[in-house]
């Protein structure tokens, strides 16, 4: 009998300092991890389920430029957004031949995320962690912090290499 693959959901979000369509330096970390560390030559095994959490501005125009555009302008420019980001993890998933599902949500990331694992039921939650210290995390909150305590299944958080590091740590 043909068992099913582990199922790895990997939350994945864009780079503050390069900006779209570059990944954040803690979640390509962390997708990168799960291929050479997990994965490895077992594609077959595995199925990896990468989420996109879109953060909506409070006034929710995030970043158009344009005053003549209309409400459909603005949701297509959030959507093609975290479409190019996924994209980026989907072609890497393809290339070594693992398959893959990848789709966005839109809302608090830490909320978001825990509500699609209590739906998609994975069997391990991958997050990437900036590595804030005790005073950042206090004013900053970690996502990856909320998951550990509150997600329905397995989490486990990789850091970012020392040297990938920008000067300031609440920087991706």
């Amino acid at each position: 009998m043909e068992r099913e693959p582990t199922r790895v959901m990997v939350a994945v979000n864009e780079s503050t300092i390069k900006g779209n369509p570059h990944p954040s330096i803690s979640s390509k970390r962390a997708f990168e991890w799960t291929l050479e560390k997990m994965v490895r030559s077992n594609t077959s095994d595995f199925k990896i389920l990468l989420l996109h959490v879109h953060v909506v501005d409070e006034d929710g125009f995030d970043e158009v430029d344009s005053i003549y555009a209309s409400p459909d302008d603005f949701r297509e420019s959030n959507k093609s957004k975290g479409l190019h980001l996924l994209e980026f993890f989907v072609r890497k998933c393809h290339e070594i031949g693992v398959s893959c599902e990848a789709w966005i949500k839109k809302g608090d990331p830490k909320d978001v995320i825990c509500q699609e694992v209590s739906r998609v039921r994975p069997d391990l939650l991958v997050l990437g962690s900036r590595g804030l210290g005790r005073f950042q995390k206090v004013f900053v909150g970690t996502v990856s912090g909320f998951c550990v305590k509150h997600a329905e299944c397995p989490v486990l958080t990789i850091k970012r290499n020392s040297d990938e590091t920008p000067s300031d740590p609440a920087d991706d």
